[in-house]
């Protein structure tokens, strides 16, 4: 153990959570960018791209502090919900929701390490905010949808 004031087991479990949960948002992601069809398909292709690869990022970083922490980790992935609804609304509303739930990890992750880990609780101050700004951009999108 590396920090005696840290439920690690629960750090742990938390962080191998978040690794689930990004590397379906990779999942996620890619399999929308394949499903986006019609006038503005390459901007939204192109985002959604993008945001596969930023998820595969918050994985590989929540992998390291999973090890950093003496940890192993997980090999599982997070839910994939596929609602066969393929519309560019329907895809966006499907973002938001896989946006708030990886909101609440880091928010749980936030909770657990306060005041025990500097690095856990930056990092979870940081994927906040990163997740928060996504949450943003895909309101803004959706306020468009009319």
């Amino acid at each position: 153990m590396i920090y005696t004031q840290l439920d690690q087991e629960a750090a742990l479990a938390t962080l191998n959570k978040i690794l689930e949960t990004e590397l379906a948002g990779v999942v996620r992601y890619t399999h929308y960018s394949l499903m986006i069809f019609g006038h503005g398909r390459i901007p939204i292709v192109k985002w959604l791209r993008e945001q596969a690869t930023e998820s595969l990022d918050h994985a590989q970083t929540a992998g390291e502090l999973v090890t950093h922490f003496e940890g192993h980790p997980s090999l599982e992935i997070g839910p994939l919900l596929e609602t066969h609804k393929h519309s560019i609304g329907d895809i966006l509303k499907e973002s938001l929701e896989h946006e708030r739930a990886a909101v609440q990890l880091y928010r749980d992750l936030l909770a657990l390490v306060a005041g025990c880990s500097v690095i856990l609780e930056e990092y979870a101050r940081q994927m906040i905010a990163r997740e928060e700004g996504h949450i943003g951009d895909v309101l803004k999108m959706l306020r468009g949808q009319g």
